[in-house]
């Protein structure tokens, strides 16, 4: 028997629904994810650590959930909205439904609404706290509730390692310092037959060069990136180092631009999916790339730095790429291991490999 479930928003409008998951009530800041495949991915992604998807494609949970494609094995989504929940799926890789998936991570969800018009909502009035509860009878107090209500600013804390982790490998050594990584960024360097060193969040540069790295990797991670400024400062102090290969991603690029002096703003509804064009200034290539962040980087700010844009977002203008005058260190706003997403800018993996061989010899660590 269906079971109701209500999602309100800190702007009074509610919606009625049905549950799926878990039981508990769940609040946080309410998002729209555009892909139209991927969920699994997207819901095991640590960079949505406190809030709620909102799923614009109608039909999520058709082809289940498989123990090899989560992204993080903790997820810190807050809830989850579709408009229609496939609960008999169909894949030869599924081991367990998205409800039942949502029931052992113990996030709520739920289905049975107009997720069109709440993406228009938040397209329209920006990202705003949202509730899912079992009962709205008290809708005014629900509301005062969510207004408020502080978000959390210790996100990535919460998602980094708390030691250093090592995975071997014969080719370039790279630390990864992680700020909620997603697991494919490191299956791709592995790939590649990186050694990859993966450290706290605030780990120090003196700690990381005691590493002897090749190179640099910056995660992705959730949040406000100017809320975690000791990181900042180590960013800075390793790219003063001479000659050493730095690649930043998503919320990487983000403390890269810091780093360097520049500026970052929290966008009105930002970029969330697996279908977003992103041109290359220099070639004027376009490549459509997976995406998941709130923050950008303030291409005016930039001026005063020693970065370089590379590349912007067709669909409203923002930065989504720099990289250093003089130095080897780049960074892109959108995610290159495609997990989910397109596999056009997978190249920038490679790219960061020919950096680091070109710079340290790279296989001195074998």
């Amino acid at each position: 028997m269906k079971k109701r479930r209500y999602l309100v928003l800190e702007d009074g409008s509610y919606y009625p629904g049905y549950a799926f998951g878990s039981e508990k009530d769940a609040i946080g800041e309410i998002v729209f994810n555009t892909g139209m495949t991927g969920y699994q991915e997207t819901l095991s992604d640590p960079s949505y650590t406190g809030q709620i998807i909102t799923f614009t494609y109608p039909l999520i949970g058709n082809y289940g959930i498989n123990e090899d494609d989560f992204e993080g094995l903790h997820p810190g989504l807050k809830g989850m909205v579709i408009h229609e929940l496939a609960d008999h799926p169909s894949n030869f890789r599924c081991t367990k439904t998205l409800d039942e998936a949502l029931k052992s991570f113990d996030v709520p969800g739920i289905y049975g609404v107009d997720t069109r018009s709440i993406t228009k909502k938040i397209r329209n009035a920006g990202v705003m706290r949202g509730t899912m509860v079992n009962n709205a009878d008290n809708l005014e107090e629900i509301v005062a509730g969510l207004k408020a209500y502080v978000l959390p600013t210790d996100e990535i804390q919460m998602n980094s390692v708390k030691e250093a982790q090592r995975y071997a490998g014969e080719g370039p050594r790279v630390v990864l310092m992680d700020f909620g990584f997603k697991s494919n960024i490191l299956a791709e360097l592995i790939k590649r037959g990186c050694e990859v060193i993966v450290v706290p969040w605030n780990t120090s540069a003196e700690s990381v060069l005691a590493y002897q790295p090749d190179g640099i990797m910056l995660s992705n991670g959730p949040g406000d990136p100017t809320s975690i400024p000791e990181a900042i400062a180590t960013i800075k102090t390793l790219m003063n180092e001479e000659n050493l290969p730095i690649f930043g991603i998503c919320l990487g690029h983000q403390l890269v631009a810091l780093a360097s002096g520049a500026k970052t703003y929290k966008m009105k509804f930002g970029h969330r999916g697996a279908n977003h064009p992103v041109q290359d200034v220099v070639t004027g290539k376009v490549s459509l790339t997976s995406q998941n962040h709130g923050y950008a980087v303030d291409e005016s700010s930039l001026a005063q730095t020693d970065l370089v844009v590379t590349h912007r977002a067709l669909n409203d203008g923002t930065n989504e790429g720099v990289r250093h005058k003089t130095k080897p260190i780049f960074s892109v706003q959108y995610h290159p291991e495609a997990a989910p997403g397109p596999h056009d800018a997978n190249y920038l993996f490679d790219e960061f490999v020919g950096k680091m061989i070109a710079s340290k010899g790279g296989n001195k660590h074998a």
